[in-house]
This record gives C-alpha cells, sequence and structure tokens, in this order.
C-alpha cells in the first residue's frame, strides 16, 4: 500500500480481516440490506478500507470479509485517471440503456492472482447512501465503471468469474489454487 492511499482517512482505525476466497457460501448469496441504525457500520467500513488496502485492491464489498451487508468501498480511477475514493451503502446500480460493451482484463480479490478478459459496459452509475446517511451518486467510466460493476455483482452474490466460460472459470480458479471451488 502507498502512503497515499488513506480512504480519506476513512481507513483509520481499522483493521485488516482475511479475504473470504471463492467457494464461501457468503460469496455466492445475495447481501441482506444494511439497516438505517447500524451499530458497527463506521468500524466495519474502516476494517473494509484498511483489507483493501492491505491486499493492495481498488474495491471490496462487505462479503469479501465475511459479512452479508450491501456495502462496499473503492478507491479506484476513472478512464481520465481521476481518483474516487468512496463508500456506498446499499447500492444499486444503472448502467446505460446504450451499452458499448469493453473488454478488459479483471481479477478479483476472492480469487488471488487470477485475472481473466471479461466485457463488461464501459460506463456505470451506483446510487445509495453514504456511511452516515447522505445521498451518493457515483458515476464511472474506465476502470470505475468495472469497479462499480464488480462490487455490486458481489453484493447479488455473483463473483467475476461466474460471469465467464466454463473453461476461462477453470482456469482463472486453477490460477487462484480454487480448482473445485464454487458455490455449494
Amino acid at each position: 500500500m502507498s502512503e497515499e492511499r488513506t480512504g480519506g482517512g476513512m481507513a483509520a482505525g481499522g483493521t485488516p480481516r482475511p479475504i473470504t476466497l471463492y467457494g464461501d457460501p457468503v460469496l455466492h448469496r445475495p447481501c441482506a440490506s444494511v439497516p438505517a441504525d447500524h451499530a458497527d457500520l463506521v468500524q466495519l467500513v474502516a476494517d473494509m478500507f484498511a483489507s483493501m488496502y492491505a491486499a493492495n485492491g481498488v474495491g471490496l464489498a462487505a462479503n469479501q470479509i465475511g459479512v452479508s451487508l450491501r456495502v462496499f468501498v473503492l478507491d479506484c480511477p476513472d478512464a481520465d485517471e481521476r481518483e474516487t475514493v468512496a463508500v456506498v451503502v446499499n447500492p444499486v446500480l444503472e448502467l446505460p440503456d446504450d451499452r458499448d460493451l469493453v473488454e478488459a482484463n479483471e481479477g478479483c480479490l476472492s480469487v488471488p492472482g487470477a485475472h481473466s478478459m471479461l466485457s463488461r459496459p464501459g460506463a456505470a452509475r451506483v446510487t445509495g447512501t453514504g456511511l452516515r446517511g447522505e445521498p451518493v451518486q457515483i458515476t464511472g467510466t474506465g476502470l470505475l465503471a468495472r469497479c462499480l460493476q464488480h462490487e455490486c455483482d458481489h453484493l447479488d452474490g455473483t463473483v467475476y468469474v461466474d460471469r465467464l466460460g466454463r473453461r476461462a472459470r477453470k482456469e482463472a480458479l486453477a490460477v487462484a489454487n480454487l480448482a473445485g471451488a464454487g458455490p455449494a
């Protein structure tokens, strides 16, 4: 982790947690909505940022540290290299009607070391709330658009390798030493 990657202080007091690996049931089922009065949300988000930075990631969904709640964090550049650092609680993904697909190499902290070509829309928007309940809207292109889609997929119980063909999925899981892993 570089000195600059601190999540705008949102990682302060956070403790890195182990990343949940593909095959763990928490990654393969939809996450529950975060209630407005969730007592441990600030600590959870700090731990998520700390976990993401410790693993050198650009995004992390709560279920990737074993917590089945609809929240993700990110520290990710868009197509113009503008950095977005955010937490989104109860996100809703919106994709453009004109879905120009962009094929790019994609990886996941829950499938360590593996990367596969995957087509996704080149733009995306997520709406939700922030850490204190304030409205959040993030519109992204490039890697940020991919990250928004990837993290929302996690919260819906889908890991990027689930979008690959059988052969590519098998190869990615073998690279990650997760051969034979999958939804229970």
